[in-house]
């Protein structure tokens, strides 16, 4: 079999489940990871014949994908901010919404040097290690409840290159000390009650701990950081989140009601309130 043929068999097997576009793009993925080549390689090389193991290996992939299995968990790695990181189940799936709330961090400090930085709730490591990558001689500690959470970030961290502080706490009980000039998370946030909505290879395969808020507390793991913030964030310091639109409008008040006087809700690449910048000026 050729390259080619493997390609189209890929795409046709992917068919009934996706459209066509996403099923390109998710031949493209597997095809990169089986075979070692870019989609312009793929092109190039389109009549290289290759050997039946590897053969094997892409449509058992392929046939995990159709089976509801997240393609970056079969493959074992997302791209994100132009970085490989590992994915497994014990983590998110990185996602392009919080690729942007990474760039609004870069864009709005990319002239400072030696910030501290703190993630909470760092999962893969994705924020973290995109910032100590992007920032100038910054100082960065990223937390997680999950230890196994921590050991993927810990690898991300060492295979991509940055210099990570990893820390095993709990959002809810945050007891860092020192001063941080930027706060960032994406914490759960999505209700209980939003799980009937959610596709099924999201609900059967990405952690509940790190997607779920119950209805009744939907502002739990904000409301822990932004009372840490309010006796921890230096005086020209933001704090930078990812959020569920559907709460969009209880962040402003949220954080007034810990002296926080400034919450800008910006949307994201869809035009949904996907982010609140928050500050004390």
């Amino acid at each position: 079999m050729t390259v080619k043929q493997l390609s189209s068999r890929l795409r046709d097997m992917l068919a009934a489940k996706f459209d066509a576009g996403e099923a390109h793009a998710i031949e493209r993925i597997i095809i990169e990871h089986c075979l070692n080549m870019s989609p312009v390689d793929a092109i190039i090389k389109a009549d290289m014949q290759i050997p039946d193991f590897t053969e094997n290996k892409a449509t058992g992939m392929a046939e995990r994908v159709r089976n509801g299995e997240p393609v970056q968990y079969v493959v074992g790695h997302a791209r994100f901010c132009g970085f490989d990181f590992k994915v497994t189940p014990a983590v998110l799936i990185p996602r392009p919404e919080t690729a942007q709330l990474v760039d609004m961090i870069t864009d709005r400090h990319s002239y400072e040097k030696d910030l501290r930085v703190l993630d909470c709730g760092t999962g893969s490591g994705c924020i973290a290690i995109t910032l100590a990558r992007a920032l100038k001689f910054p100082e960065v500690t990223a937390i997680d409840i999950s230890a196994d959470a921590l050991e993927i970030a810990r690898e991300n961290e060492s295979r991509i290159g940055a210099d990570i502080i990893f820390r095993q706490k709990d959002i809810l009980s945050l007891d860092l000390p020192g001063e941080w000039d930027v706060i960032v998370s994406n914490p759960p946030y999505v209700l209980e009650s939003e799980r009937t909505a959610m596709e099924s290879h999201v609900l059967d395969h990405e952690p509940h701990q790190a997607l779920f808020v119950p209805d009744t507390d939907p502002l739990r793991f904000y409301s822990a950081i932004i009372a840490y913030a309010s006796s921890h964030l230096a005086k020209r310091g933001s704090v930078y989140f990812e959020i569920n639109p559907m709460e969009a409008d209880r962040y402003s008040s949220l954080a007034s009601s810990f002296g926080f006087r400034h919450t800008d809700i910006v949307t994201d690449m869809y035009g949904r309130k996907r982010f609140a910048i928050i500050s004390r000026q």
